[in-house]
């Protein structure tokens, strides 16, 4: 199964296959920030299963951190994904792939957010400890 993306204004294209490796919800500073929004819903696929099949001279990279390569289109500035270079793994934004069923599972950061989410699923302090966080659960 493989699903299309774009960015804005459609001059970048992506293509991701099989099926994402995790799908939630990000609250960290770093995401609110970028995404302009109190929380990032994420799709997150093992580097092989992203492809970017047009475009690819329009694409930008800003790296605040190690941990995050974000990735935008540099004519209309819409956010395509991140690199995760240290965990082997690429987020598309949800919004990205408009043809995938966004089945969240997991909110990470969630001792950063700014808005308290009551959606019965797990809230992460922070990381996976398997991705270097603590692996801490917090309430809801």
């Amino acid at each position: 199964m493989s699903h299309v993306g774009r960015c804005f204004c459609g001059a970048v294209e992506i293509e991701t296959s099989g099926a994402p490796e995790a799908m939630g919800y990000c609250h960290c500073t770093s995401c609110r920030s970028w995404s302009a929004g109190p929380v990032n819903a994420f799709t997150l696929w093992k580097e092989d299963a992203v492809k970017v099949t047009k475009g690819a001279e329009h694409l930008a990279t800003f790296e605040k951190t190690n941990f995050s390569q974000r990735k935008y289109c540099k004519l209309c500035g819409g956010h395509v994904m991140t690199g995760h270079k240290p965990a082997g793994l690429i987020d598309v934004y949800a919004a990205t792939i408009p043809t995938l069923k966004f089945e969240p599972a997991i909110h990470v950061n969630y001792g950063e957010t700014v808005l308290r989410i009551k959606d019965g699923l797990p809230k992460m302090k922070d990381f996976p400890a398997e991705m270097g966080g603590s692996g801490e659960m917090l309430p809801e």
